[in-house]
């Protein structure tokens, strides 16, 4: 399995923060990049590479929605051929094949929206999702909820959105994979990346 950075830079508009994420990738030889919150109407080429120095990048994106919001996913195409892309209010969904082995699965990049009303047009989507590819599937991302009060500090009690959460995770037969802190070199951003390798 590839290796997956799942990162909420809040902004990536910034120098600083594009030098540190390009050393971190380096580093960490990462395969695919998952970025929420990115705050960016549009994504070319020249921040692409700003971002991460990977000259075989590929990549994909959900805009912002004024100064919210917007997802982005990298990869490296030497590791993962796109099969296909889907583009949805919170989500980039891409199905990917192995270069190696050629096995095929699919990714989905999440930002969930802050509001708990808003939350079941998530749960939508991801259920949505979960339909279009028949394949093994990676969520990760932003969700912007917990599953239980244990994961957030300051929190004691149970919330409706916290139980859907957990429903749908039953409901998809989804596994919640434990995450690894990478460890950050130099001066820490904020909300620093965790990654998953498998």
């Amino acid at each position: 399995m590839p290796k997956i950075i799942s990162w909420n830079v809040r902004r990536i508009n910034d120098v600083n923060k594009h030098l540190h994420s390009r050393s971190l990738f380096c580093i960490w030889k990462v395969d695919i990049v998952c970025l929420q919150e990115t705050k960016m109407c549009s994504i070319d080429r020249h921040i692409i590479r700003s971002l991460w120095s990977c000259s075989f990048v590929g990549w994909c994106y959900l805009t912002s929605s004024g100064a919210l919001g917007g997802v982005l996913v990298l990869w490296d195409k030497r590791v993962v051929e796109l099969v296909e892309e889907c583009i949805g209010k919170f989500s980039v969904a891409v199905s990917f094949k192995n270069i190696q082995d050629g096995w095929t699965w699919a990714l989905a990049n999440m930002y969930g929206p802050n509001a708990d009303r808003e939350k079941s047009l998530l749960w939508e989507e991801m259920a949505g999702l979960h339909v279009v590819w028949d394949l093994p599937w990676v969520f990760c991302g932003d969700f912007n909820v917990v599953r239980f009060s244990s994961e957030r500090e300051g929190a004691s009690t149970s919330t409706g959105a916290m139980e859907a959460f957990s429903e749908l995770i039953f409901y998809l037969n989804l596994v919640n994979l434990p995450l690894q802190r990478g460890p950050i070199l130099g001066p820490t951003v904020e909300g620093g990346p965790d990654w998953i390798d498998y």
